[in-house]
């Protein structure tokens, strides 16, 4: 490795909107985030998954046995 052409590896703070602070070690001393794993609803368990149920069906309704011929 060449010397002094490499940044400084310092410890760094990660701060998320919601409030949640994260100690890090990084190239940079402060980062600002808008969600994380405190936060987010994927990870909280407040996620809503689409309803995908039918649209098979719905596809096989609107083009029948069409498609499968091709």
């Amino acid at each position: 490795m060449k010397a002094e052409i490499h940044p400084k590896y310092v410890e760094a703070t990660i701060t998320c909107a919601c409030g949640h602070v994260v100690k890090t070690r990084s190239t940079s001393k402060e980062m600002h985030v808008n969600t994380c794993a405190a936060c987010h609803p994927f990870f909280t368990g407040q996620a809503k998954y689409i309803d995908t149920e039918g649209r098979v069906e719905r596809f096989r309704k609107r083009y029948g046995d069409k498609a499968a011929a091709k």
